[in-house]
């Protein structure tokens, strides 16, 4: 299983920064509480993946039950930090007919989280993400879930996380230290305000420590 700070190292600052941001985002709306989040970023070499796992797991050590999808149809990575099959997933329950009720859903080590593979990657993630019968998924899965997190690919890569962004109830744009190009992060957080995906905020990785923090330990 990759080194997920949540897991390895819950005490760490930056465990504690993934609890804060999950508290914020539990208490964003009180009158609507999130229930489908998207987490991105503007171009691919931003770890996304990563920030949309760890954040998935704070929200199971809150005692909610977690289904983290894999949304990224082109470089799906959830299944490597588990070690799961990829070989079925999103794609199987919306394109093969024979399969849209049932989701091949894994659990994991962490009570209240299961996963949701990407399956076999289809030739046109646009359509796939596009289509009513995700509409349905959703709801049938918001009836067994509190919250889906779904890892999404990069704004700027394509239409992919445009067109899946406006069914979910909002968007985290992922942005990684002395790495992340400042034009791309403004090019993707206007692209995504420009057809009215809510934008709940941006999570800084590999950032330095925090000494205030560090110094109450």
């Amino acid at each position: 299983m990759t080194n997920l700070i949540t897991i390895q190292d819950p005490r760490s600052s930056a465990a504690d920064a993934y609890r804060t941001l999950r508290t914020n985002l539990m208490f964003s709306n009180l009158d609507t509480p999130l229930r489908t989040l998207g987490v991105t970023s503007a171009a691919k070499e931003d770890q996304k993946g990563i920030a949309a796992a760890n954040l998935a797991v704070t929200f199971a050590q809150a005692e909610r039950k977690v289904l983290l999808i894999e949304a990224d149809l082109r470089r799906p990575v959830v299944h490597t930090f588990w070690n799961l099959d990829n070989s079925k997933g999103l794609t199987s329950t919306l394109l093969d007919e024979a399969q849209q009720d049932e989701f091949p859903i894994f659990g994991t080590n962490v009570e209240g989280l299961r996963v949701l593979c990407s399956g076999p990657l289809p030739a046109n993630p646009v359509d796939v993400l596009a289509s009513s019968r995700l509409d349905k998924v959703v709801q049938q899965l918001m009836n067994q879930f509190d919250v889906l997190i779904f890892h999404m690919p990069p704004v700027l890569v394509g239409a992919d996380t445009l067109v899946l962004g406006q069914k979910l109830d909002g968007v985290l744009l992922v942005a990684q230290a002395h790495q992340t190009r400042r034009d791309h992060l403004s090019r993707a957080k206007t692209q995504l305000e420009r057809i009215h995906i809510r934008l709940l905020g941006a999570v800084l990785l590999d950032a330095p420590p925090d000494r205030t923090s560090l110094a109450y330990r």
